[in-house]
């Protein structure tokens, strides 16, 4: 089956992931038939595809039209024959038990067209041992959605060990015409990727609760506040369900041995039916008050203890060919909501240090969990995960640098998964890349964009900052942020924001401090600072003022509202509204215009407007001492001479 013949799906469970997926496949265009085993599931499962597309549509995320056009595409049913005879996919997402999902598939082998592709979103059983129930075991891999489909990025494709390649690369290419990322995953493994990092880490909290070596407040900290995930520990197991993470856990240490062994805390949550917030009860009482995690509980020992495991997961995966580094990364950051990746989370922190944690708590307890793998040694040999990566070239965990076009420089802020927010570490890479592009010659204009189609940049990363919660340390904070931004709209050369999706707050502040701004119909922009209590700190108070007006500024921060692209077009704060189809073309068409003019001219007109904002006759005098200068380069006897033979210029900042 290729991808390009590929018009009819079927979805089979209308449980929240089948509906989801149907969803999904019903807004990328393909007619989608939807059964589950009674009708009042499969009704179930449709109104709630109704209600998410009505909400969507509500958000302006899609019109009416499209919302009632998706709807129309969907079959909901109940009838197996009917559903599967003439599917061309047909994706299983039935209860996470083998022997269910085993039976699903004898009845629909029955049934599904000889070419049709059989795709399970299991998150951690045998894609070989399923595959091998059905008579085409070669058509058959994993297709793993994450929850919700409708807004998870990530889809975790799985080859089982009878998997053609041409079977991978066609549900590769349906997962990216869904707008998904899909990951490789390449050899059949018990949690795949993300589980396979997330459920030992729930594990590994729990032990240390177990054990004595720490409370559920410190191990909530530690992961939610110093390592930035967005969930505790243990809220994560129990938004999950404490007997979800469990029945998991538990097919991991059956197939991979005593690593794995579940934590009693766990089992005996399960056992009293304690599952987390679906029941009321977890290792929070959510009938009474819910999850309070303080925020400077956080333990030094508890961060390496859970970052060791994880990294050890790491070394595992890489040593037996189920996933490189880089693609474990993304994976988990994707569908886990990670900062970092897990392996750039143990460079960080030195993987010495983490083989040394292993062994001392290997040692102490002789648990088979802390036995370091030997793709972790073999990193730690090699100065880390990415050690041997380094090409001599400039390289930035959280932006990316790239050169799109004669002179020009596109800086991308590169955490879609965390829609682009601003951490610490993101201000650290942008002050480097801009001071980078200032020295190079060969580089006149910057074009910055966020990575992904959701947001430039949605504001400050508020929980990995929240450990910073002093006066002081806010202080320190806010001046940071003002002298990266600062770098950028002092920098000599043009820059043009293409401002596609969110803008809020520090990313709205990030777009102040570029000369041009161009932006999608859909962006939406504003500062909802005032709406936390708190207000912008990174110039906005003082950027926008300048752009907009006293008044307009003033509107737009007390308030917090926020402003479609058109609005604040009206109020001069964005040059051009363009189609969201056009934003990229046209935002690099407009950086490569102003590449193309006169380098030293802009320096100079750049400096002479910033200095007259405070003192006018300050930005007089330099305005014409800089003129004066210009009359003695070479640019400018290339503009008139091109000027008179009615040609276009060409400079060289000379």
């Amino acid at each position: 089956m290729d991808f390009e013949d590929i018009d009819t799906i079927a979805v089979l469970g209308a449980g929240n992931m089948g509906h989801g997926i149907t969803e999904v496949a019903a807004l990328a265009g393909y007619e989608v038939r939807m059964r589950d085993i009674k009708d009042e599931f499969v009704e179930s499962g449709y109104d709630n595809i109704e209600w998410s597309l009505n909400k969507l549509a509500e958000k302006d995320q899609l019109s009416q039209a499209e919302a009632d056009a998706a709807l129309d595409r969907v079959t909901p049913l109940v009838d197996v024959e009917e559903a599967v005879g003439d599917a061309d996919v047909v994706i299983e997402a039935v209860p996470e038990k083998m022997e269910i999902k085993k039976d699903v598939y004898t009845e629909v082998e029955e049934y599904a067209p000889e070419e049709a592709i059989f795709a399970t979103n299991t998150s951690s059983l045998s894609i070989t041992e399923l595959s091998e129930v059905t008579e085409r075991p070669e058509q058959f891999c994993g297709m793993h959605f994450f929850n919700p489909p409708v807004r998870m990025q990530l889809v975790e494709v799985i080859t089982g060990a009878h998997t053609a390649e041409e079977t991978l690369e066609t549900i590769e290419a349906l997962a990216e015409d869904f707008e998904k990322t899909p990951v490789r995953v390449r050899k059949d493994s018990p949690g795949f990727i993300v589980n396979r990092i997330l459920v030992p880490l729930m594990n590994e909290a729990a032990w240390l609760v177990h054990d004595d070596v720490a409370t559920i407040a410190e191990v909530d900290s530690t992961t939610k506040f110093d390592m930035g995930l967005p969930m505790g520990s243990f809220e994560l197991s129990d938004q999950v369900g404490n007997d979800v993470g469990l029945h998991v856990l538990e097919y991991m240490h059956e197939v991979l041995g005593d690593p794995y062994e579940p934590c009693p805390l766990i089992e005996e949550k399960v056992e009293n039916e304690e599952l987390g917030k679906k029941t009321g009860q977890g290792f929070y009482d959510y009938e009474n008050g819910g999850v309070d995690i303080p925020a400077d509980a956080g333990r030094e020992d508890v961060q390496h203890r859970l970052v060791a495991v994880m990294a050890n997961e790491v070394g595992k995966l890489v040593e037996n060919d189920v996933a490189p580094v880089s693609d474990i990364d993304e994976a988990v950051m994707l569908g886990g909501g990670f900062p970092d990746g897990p392996g750039k989370m143990a460079d960080k922190i030195g993987l010495d240090t983490l083989v040394e944690t292993l062994e001392s708590a290997h040692e102490e307890t002789g648990a088979a969990r802390y036995a370091v793998s030997d793709g972790l040694r073999n990193a730690a040999e090699d100065s880390g995960f990415y050690g041997g990566d380094d090409d001599g070239e400039t390289e930035f965990d959280t932006v990316s640098i790239s050169y799109p076009g004669d002179m020009v420089a596109h800086v991308e802020l590169d955490r879609p998964h965390r829609m682009n927010t601003v951490s610490p570490e993101l201000l650290d890479d942008l002050a480097a890349a801009v001071d980078h592009l200032s020295e190079d010659d060969d580089v006149r204009a910057i074009l910055l964009t966020g990575a992904g189609d959701k947001a430039f940049s949605a504001g400050a990363d508020v929980q990995s900052m929240a450990s910073n919660a002093s006066p002081l340390d806010a202080v320190e904070l806010s001046r940071k942020g003002q002298e990266v931004f600062g770098k950028l709209e002092e920098c000599p050369m043009p820059v043009v924001a293409g401002i596609d999706g969110y803008a809020l707050g520090g990313g709205m502040e990030l777009a102040t401090c570029a000369d041009l701004r161009v932006a999608s119909e859909r962006s939406t922009l504003g500062q909802p600072e005032h709406n936390l209590g708190i207000m912008p700190g990174w110039g906005g108070t003082q950027r926008l003022a300048r752009i907009v007006g006293e008044g307009r500024a003033k509107e737009i921060i007390f308030t917090g509202e926020r402003y479609d692209a058109a609005e604040l077009a009206e109020y001069g704060f964005i040059n051009e509204v363009v189609g969201n189809d056009e934003l990229d073309d046209r935002a690099m068409e407009l950086a490569a215009d102003l590449a193309a003019g006169p380098p030293v001219a802009q320096r100079f007109t750049k400096r002479a407007m910033h200095a007259g904002r405070d003192d006018l006759d300050a930005g007089l005098e330099l305005e014409a001492q800089a003129f004066g200068a210009l009359f003695g380069t070479e640019d400018m006897m290339e503009g008139i001479n091109a000027f008179m033979g009615d040609d276009e210029p060409d400079f060289q900042g000379k």
